[in-house]
């Protein structure tokens, strides 16, 4: 499982459920290679059916299907992993449910000590940011892109998050991100074109 290219993370507004399934095979038919579903008012339950139908599309067309926080649903339906929060499951938590195949990733902002212990603890890859002003987050501290070039040393996938458009994305590729995670920029409009925009990149 390569980790690398554009990450597309689901939203509760610019991805309504009922037309999820079209968002999604136009970022994965622009380029997309990792998609992650991200709900936080959903109960375990009530996403399931979303979480299966991302999952059977991701595995159709050839992308990896990951979900944000939800352990035990990844488990459920077999996802290929997981992303942790600052205050989401731990990581040894998560590698005891998952097993030792599936992809945790971890939310590191821009701490480098705690990207170093997440790798340490089976992390497969870590993400920074946000690297610039954020829609979804527009309250989260801006870091610097010195962080991924620091974060190389680590060894492995890196992914950037955070305010990342077509004419910022390479910037980060150029400091090291292997990932570029999107939300607002990709889904706003033409999924497919932004989709190919950002995957120009890579």
């Amino acid at each position: 499982m390569t980790l690398k290219g554009l990450y597309a993370i689901t939203d509760e507004s610019l991805t309504p459920y009922e037309f999820v399934d079209r968002y999604v095979c136009e970022a994965i038919h622009g380029g997309a290679k990792i998609v992650q579903l991200r709900d936080k008012t959903l109960s375990d339950e009530e996403l399931y059916p979303v979480a299966k139908k991302i999952k059977k599309i991701c595995k159709k067309k050839g992308a990896l299907f990951v979900l944000d926080d939800r352990v035990v649903l990844a488990k459920a339906i077999n996802a290929d992993g997981v992303h942790i929060g600052g205050d989401d499951a731990s990581i040894e938590l998560a590698r005891e449910i998952l097993g030792s195949k599936k992809i945790i990733g971890v939310s590191c902002y821009g701490d480098i000590k705690r990207a170093k212990e997440a790798v340490k603890k089976s992390a497969d890859y870590v993400a920074f940011g946000s690297f610039f002003v954020s829609k979804t987050k527009p309250h989260a501290k801006v870091v610097s892109q010195t962080v991924l070039t620091e974060a190389k040393k680590l060894g492995v996938p890196l992914c950037a998050i955070g305010g990342i458009e077509a004419s910022n994305a390479p910037s980060l590729v150029d400091a090291g991100a292997d990932m570029i995670s999107v939300i607002n920029a990709l889904w706003s409009g033409d999924v497919r074109k932004n989709a190919k925009e950002f995957a120009k990149v890579f």
